[in-house]
């Protein structure tokens, strides 16, 4: 007999045998028939009679508790790789006369090419930055020497933009797909086994490099190919009645400067929230398929961790638990207002994909014990909110689509003028408050440093007006939000793109551009590394059906 049930303690009782076995035999009394109970009693629960299969953490009513769901086993032996109920896929040699371009190589990018190997099809990723080893070389030089190259950085390159973040691999997108099986599929390529059980899982930016490396060996491995320093610059079409047939695309050598072609049976855009270059050649080839979608734009706010742990555990901290999250979320004049990639013991990074750019975002390592914490606020914007002056730019270029993504680049560039080269500017929360520019700072994690400005005096009013009232908002909650020590810094914009490449709700292919198959954040239908890859893997799958059939 096999029973799922949940306990609950308080946090310093997680490794107390004694007590969670009690707990665990009141809880499976409550669910068991007399003749169940009857069975139970002849078979004693024992320390080796169940496995813990999920945990969270409650801090929200003054006493810490821990919510411990376990399976157990009566009567039985116990089955140790129940959290593998999903077993692993079984990925094939990749057979060359089948072969899917796939533009990208982020979570989306990566899980569509290991599920075209399940059929044997040949993944050939192109991917516009470089592998981490690399990567991470172009990373270190916007913070030491204001270097942003616009091909690799912290949103470019292997992994996409998740690779040099916190690694949250925490979704409610449970209609997308099977969170485990991508969560089996981390854990297989290198990710702590605890991202099985945590309630919301993280890798970290220190592990997470390696993971991906191991991804991207079993797919050349296979027979897939993965092409770094490869820029797309095109799609090669066909004309047939009112759409076209795409048959391939072309792209730049980075490292050559040679123009290339390459031909396949389907292409898959999986570029990501950054690359507006990729918007515009679609808006030229096909306005149709793009449409504008909601977005959000705001600030990061960062504080010692020591000030949101003690919030949220109550002036309680304890080490074992770790640095505290929260998440936090209000309507303020009709808009949304929200906490994004939370990053508890983390940094606040320099993210943008461009020189003339400043855009900010957070990321944390796999111990999350830096001595801070931040958390991207930003206000929902709609495209009702898009000054006209954006849509008048977008006409021009024939795709109204386009305005919200012309805004969000007249705001990052706003942000650079406010700024000094990648030193972002910043205020405390209290003088932002107050209307008044910060005269010293807190210490920070933000390395490139920080240029003090009023944001008040350079924001969009409907950005700035909502956040000033969604801090005290917060500050109710979350009593010392705002504080001395509370420092915003300028700007995040990339929480998800503006503009959605549409496509086919049956056969998922891009409505304009047969054989297109857009995916994960930058096409506008997922929002993080598990939600990007469930879509990867779903349009992979539909793929496989087509060319299974042919």
């Amino acid at each position: 007999m096999i029973l799922e049930v949940t306990v609950t303690v308080k946090a310093e009782a997680e490794n107390n045998k004694k007590i969670i076995l009690a707990e665990i035999i009141k809880e499976c009394k409550k669910k068991l028939s007399p003749q169940d109970l009857d069975f139970f009693k002849k078979n004693p629960l024992t320390n080796e009679s169940y496995l813990l299969i999920k945990k969270s953490i409650d801090a929200r009513h003054g006493q810490i508790k821990l919510h411990l769901r376990y399976k157990v086993f009566i009567g039985q032996p116990v089955d140790k790789e129940v959290n593998k109920s999903d077993s692993l896929p079984v990925w094939k040699k990749a057979d060359e006369k089948k072969r899917v371009i796939i533009i990208g190589s982020g979570p989306a990018g990566l899980f569509a090419a290991l599920r075209l190997l399940e059929d044997g099809i040949t993944p050939i990723i192109l991917e516009r930055g470089k592998e981490t080893s690399e990567r991470r070389r172009d990373i270190a030089k916007i913070s030491t020497k204001d270097l942003v190259d616009a091909n690799s950085n912290y949103c470019f390159g292997e992994g996409g933009a998740g690779t040099f973040s916190d690694g949250k691999l925490y979704t409610r997108s449970n209609k997308r797909g099977n969170i485990n099986s991508v969560l089996q599929i981390f854990a297989h390529f290198g990710a702590d086994p605890k991202i099985l059980t945590d309630a919301h899982p993280h890798i970290g930016t220190d592990k997470l490099p390696k993971i991906i490396n191991n991804m991207r060996n079993k797919i050349i491995e296979l027979g897939g190919q993965v092409h770094f320093n490869s820029l797309f610059t095109d799609l090669i079409c066909q004309d047939s009645a009112d759409e076209k047939i795409v048959k391939g695309v072309k792209y730049r050598d980075l490292t050559s400067g040679q123009e290339k072609e390459i031909y396949a049976d389907f292409v898959i855009l999986a570029t990501g929230h950054s690359a507006p270059d990729v918007y515009q050649l679609i808006a030229k080839i096909s306005p149709r398929s793009l449409e504008a979608k909601t977005f959000a734009a705001g600030v990061r706010v960062e504080h010692p961790r020591e000030i949101i742990d003690s919030i949220q555990f109550h002036g309680n901290p304890d080490p074992k638990l770790g640095a505290a999250e929260y998440r936090v979320t209000c309507q303020i004049d009709g808009r949304g207002l929200y906490s994004f990639c939370m990053c508890p013991g983390g940094f606040v990074v320099p993210s943008s994909s461009g020189p003339d750019e400043i855009v900010v975002n957070g990321m944390s390592a796999a111990a999350r014990n830096s001595k801070w914490s931040n958390a991207a606020i930003v206000v929902e914007i709609r495209p009702e909110d898009i000054p006209l002056i954006f849509y008048d730019q977008a006409k021009k270029i024939d795709c109204p689509a386009l305005a919200g993504l012309l805004f969000r680049n007249y705001l990052e560039k706003l942000t650079k003028e406010n700024g000094q080269g990648q030193a972002a500017p910043a205020q405390k929360v209290v003088d932002f408050l107050a209307d008044r520019k910060s005269t010293e700072f807190p210490s920070t994690s933000y390395t490139p440093g920080l240029y003090s400005s009023n944001l008040n005096d350079w924001l969009p009013e409907h950005i700035r007006s909502r956040l000033q009232k969604g801090f005290v908002e917060i500050d109710k909650n979350m009593k010392g939000f705002i504080c001395p020590q509370a420092l915003m810094i300028a700007s995040e914009t990339r929480t998800s793109t503006p503009v959605r490449i549409c496509r086919d709700k049956e056969s998922l292919q891009c409505i304009g551009l047969n054989n297109l198959f857009p995916a994960g954040e930058g096409a506008g239908y997922s929002g993080g590394i598990v939600s990007s890859a469930m879509d990867g893997i779903k349009i992979s799958s539909k793929i496989a059906e087509n060319l299974i059939n042919y």
